[in-house]
């Protein structure tokens, strides 16, 4: 399995869904990375087992929390599952795009 590369992820949270564009390159069991959205963009880095990527991410939009994500790779797609601090969870879907 290879996360790397360039790819589109739409998270579906209580306040619509939220689509953001995210860089990973791997190596070994970490990846390091960039996000952007309209939020703006921020540097991630994270652990890979086998088909699976965790990190998280601190936001100050719309307010401050911090981001638990989980995400499953499948050839081109990524399904998984990111925890939003105290309002539960949101899955999320993905597809390489580059």
């Amino acid at each position: 399995m290879s996360a790397d590369g360039k790819w589109k992820v739409t998270i579906n949270t209580p306040m619509g869904a939220q689509t953001v564009n995210v860089d990973i390159a791997t190596s070994g069991d970490t990846f390091t990375g960039k996000t952007e959205s309209p939020m703006g963009s921020q540097d991630v880095s994270g652990k890979v087992d086998g088909d699976k990527l965790t990190w998280s991410s601190n936001i100050t939009n719309p307010m401050p929390m911090t981001l638990e994500f989980e995400a499953t790779v499948s050839g081109d797609t990524m399904t998984g599952n990111v925890k939003l601090g105290a309002f539960g969870n949101a899955p999320l879907k993905g597809e390489r795009i580059g």
